[in-house]
């Protein structure tokens, strides 16, 4: 007698595969995922979600007295404070993103062994929940700057200001991308995994957060191609240069940025989708 299935699991044949539709059935489970994060990454804490406000608050004004007092960075003119919150909501974003993707399949390998569910769900989860917590800091950018905007004025606002949302999906998408290959490649090589926090920290001061690129392009005119070489840096300096009319705006930079973002969202994809199919095997 012939049997009607509702759902069939089966072994998708290509790589690039995502399955999209499968992924909205499961939209309620994201969702899920979703409050997961909010709610139990601060579970148990006194101030709760104050410290969206506190961590960025504090590493501002540890930048200043560091970087802006004692070494004597300059910001180009622009308030510390603006200078330094503008970069840190960009730079938060994109490591929260890759430091909590990079960790999908080691951190929900007992979930993954017993229940079945497009594994995409997770690592999107984390996007969107981090999306969450951007704008909370967010608010808090345009409190600072509003502030500094009446008390001092002279920022320029200008038309870059329309690509900040591109400039925020780009950052998740490179999180998400370079999350999907780091999580996929510690399923066989676990040494990885302690390389992802010394190797995220290491790549803030490689980005133009503490400092602007124009500093860099006119004392190391020769190798502001190892700076320029890095996607973050034309996402950071056009967010930056949206909001103060102050930095370097590349159109060149900006382009390289999207295509760099594209091929490694693409490779994680790729590598997500043949390490998953056989992953329990070798974790």
């Amino acid at each position: 007698m012939e049997q009607n299935w509702d759902i069939i699991i089966e072994n998708k044949s290509s790589l690039l595969s995502l399955n999209l539709k499968e992924v909205w059935r499961y939209r309620d489970l994201l969702v899920m995922y979703v409050k997961r994060d909010i709610v139990t990454f601060y579970k148990q804490t006194i101030l709760g979600p104050l410290w969206f406000f506190i961590q960025p608050i504090m590493t501002t004004v540890i930048f200043m007295f560091v970087f802006g007092g004692i070494a004597g960075i300059s910001t180009d003119g622009v308030p510390q404070a603006v200078f330094y919150l503008a970069g840190l909501v960009c730079w938060n974003y994109f490591s929260d993103c890759l430091t909590k993707c990079s960790d999908t399949f080691n951190a929900n390998q007992q979930v993954f062994g017993k229940v079945y569910f497009p594994r995409l769900v997770v690592p999107l989860s984390i996007v969107v929940s981090n999306m969450i917590k951007l704008s909370i800091q967010f608010l808090l950018f345009l409190t600072v700057y509003l502030y500094y905007a009446v008390v001092l004025g002279g920022f320029h606002v200008n038309f870059a200001l329309f690509l900040v949302p591109l400039l925020l999906v780009m950052l998740g998408a490179l999180g998400l991308g370079f999350g999907l290959i780091i999580s996929s490649l510690t399923t066989k090589y676990r040494d990885l995994r302690f390389l992802v926090t010394f190797g995220v920290q290491l790549w803030m001061y490689a980005t133009p957060i503490i400092y602007p690129l124009s500093v860099m392009k006119q004392n190391y005119p020769d190798k502001i191609w190892l700076i320029v070489a890095n996607p973050l840096t034309s996402i950071v300096e056009t967010f930056k240069y949206a909001f103060t009319g102050v930095g370097v705006f590349e159109w060149s930079y900006l382009l390289y940025s999207v295509t760099f973002t594209i091929a490694v969202l693409f490779l994680g994809i790729v590598v997500f989708n043949r390490v998953q199919k056989n992953f329990m095997d070798v974790i």
